[in-house]
């Protein structure tokens, strides 16, 4: 299974991104996927998951401001992020977990950079 991330960068406060993950060697259609962040010197968290029926869920400070999205047909997972805060910056991860009672255990990305600051 090889998942890729991409689409990070260096935003102003209040600006947005998008990100993107892409998934190989797995059925797509099939899994949950999952986003997660870790900034320096922090553990990694989780931000947003969706399952394979489309169904999200997110961590408090994604609420309202962060919309995650799949494309199966395209096997991508998208992370729509807005009004972006310097405490957002991390890398970030998007995962497929071995199942969904065991999120943080199975495919990972190799991460993306996203940097908030003025």
């Amino acid at each position: 299974v090889q998942l890729q991330a991409f689409g990070g960068g260096w935003v102003h406060p209040g600006g947005s991104l998008r990100l993107s993950c892409s998934a190989r060697g797995i059925i797509f259609g099939r899994v949950s996927v999952g986003w997660y962040r870790q900034a320096p010197e922090k553990q990694r968290e989780l931000v947003a998951t969706i399952t394979s029926g489309g169904s999200t869920n997110y961590t408090d400070f994604a609420k309202g401001r962060f919309t995650v999205s799949r494309d199966n047909i395209r096997r991508t997972v998208s992370l729509v992020m807005n009004n972006l805060k310097p405490e957002d910056t991390a890398v970030y991860y998007c995962h497929i977990p071995t199942s969904i009672s065991n999120w943080g255990s199975g495919y990972w990305g190799q991460g993306t950079q996203v940097t908030v600051s003025s």
